[in-house]
């Protein structure tokens, strides 16, 4: 048989290799095809750990389907610019790449599958085409084009794999926070917090402890606590619900987690004390002096219980109320009370808009537009731990 003459349209570094190569060969190699898809259905799962499984059912048929549509796309390139995947293709191989993270599996499995795919194949194809003579440029440029065609497949079932687990980790993070939300404002019962707990991906605890501390002290505090605490950033601060086993090398790595972070931790106790743990660590936070130095330790709250009653004297409550609403005095009576109930509404929701919204019965953006009134009224107070802490208590006490 004559050799197949060279395809000579590819005149540019950006073609793909498959351009090179001549329309003719894929006659000769289509007959071929059926038993090179056997040949790596057979040793695919004899090199591939993660897929050492009887060909058959579901597996056998998804595997065989698989390969014999790469093929069949890979003998549609030759002699053309098409892309290595058509828009179905595409879809086909991403999911493979988001189906491996779904089954729990890395994505090593694939690629090696992949690869040992790839390796098949130009050994078949190269052993075809020197028995029918095509010519060793043939041979080359079918290399070059199984290679560029492979890594094509990989890349887009790599980002399909690293979608599907960014999807996992926001949808997870998600119910993270929303849990936390449930336990902080005791808004649920128990069976309802155990659901919402196995749809966050976490376990609740016997005992637990609230947490706070500064946002602008939170780098890291994530990875420092590890996956068994809940993390939730507010606009000022930070709130983190943690396991409070009663273990003195487990606080002793709470210590260290926190130790320069200006935090504050409440009483441990089970899920229904946690609103209280949260109240006393925020108590604590503002009646115990600022901790701002690197080897400061938390403040404990249940080593302060007596600082923190004194803290909150009701005999200084008027005087307190006098001095931190200052502010509000140069208004009108209405908009006073309007203010005064939006700011207690955002020290409450730790300034999330649509929880204050739905508390006060207004629009989002008018929730902003007091926001931001409050801010011109208050300035840096807001920002200010003790302040806000002062702020909540003298407006408490003024709903009572």
């Amino acid at each position: 048989m004559n050799p197949v003459p060279n395809n000579q349209a590819l005149t540019r570094a950006s073609d793909p290799p498959w351009l090179a190569l001549p329309r003719e060969i894929v006659d000769v190699l289509r007959p071929m095809m059926p038993g090179i898809v056997e040949a790596i259905i057979a040793t695919v799962p004899q090199t591939v750990p993660a897929y050492a499984r009887p060909i058959e059912g579901r597996f056998g048929r998804g595997l065989r389907s698989g390969v014999a549509v790469a093929l069949d796309r890979f003998l549609q390139l030759p002699g053309t610019r098409l892309p290595a995947l058509s828009e179905e293709n595409r879809q086909l191989v991403a999911g493979l790449g988001s189906g491996e993270f779904r089954q729990g599996r890395s994505m090593d499995a694939l690629l090696s599958a992949y690869r040992m795919g790839a390796r098949v194949t130009f050994r078949e194809l190269s052993r075809i085409s020197l028995e029918q003579n095509l010519g060793l440029s043939v041979v080359v440029n079918l290399g070059e084009s199984i290679l560029a065609y492979i890594d094509e497949l990989s890349a887009v079932s790599a980002e399909a794999y690293a979608f599907e687990r960014s999807e996992r980790a926001g949808a997870v993070e998600r119910r993270r926070t929303e849990l936390l939300e449930l336990l902080l404002h005791g808004q649920a019962d128990e069976a309802a917090l155990r659901q919402a707990a196995s749809m966050a991906d976490w376990v609740l605890p016997a005992r637990l402890a609230v947490v706070t501390l500064p946002l602008d002290r939170a780098d890291g505090l994530r990875l420092q606590l590890g996956p068994g605490a809940l993390v939730v950033e507010r606009e000022t601060d930070v709130v983190a619900l943690v396991p409070a086993r009663q273990s003195k090398a487990v606080q002793d790595h709470l210590e260290k987690a926190l130790r320069g972070r200006s935090a504050s931790v409440g009483p441990a106790g089970g899920w229904q004390q946690v609103p209280e743990s949260l109240r006393l660590a925020v108590l604590a936070a503002a009646v115990m002096p600022s901790r701002e130095n690197p080897d400061d330790p938390p403040v404990w709250a249940h080593d302060h219980l007596d600082q923190i009653i004194l803290g909150i004297e009701p005999t200084a409550v008027a005087e307190l109320a006098q001095r931190r609403l200052a502010p509000l005095q140069r208004l009108r009576p209405a908009q006073r009370e309007k203010l005064a109930r939006t700011l207690l509404s955002w020290l409450r929701h730790w300034g999330q808009r649509a929880s204050m919204a739905a508390e006060l019965g207004i629009h989002v953006q008018t929730v902003g537009y007091r926001v931001a009134q409050l801010r011109e009224l208050f300035g840096t107070e807001l920002e200010d731990p003790q302040a806000r802490f002062e702020l909540e208590l003298v407006l408490h006490a003024g709903r009572r």
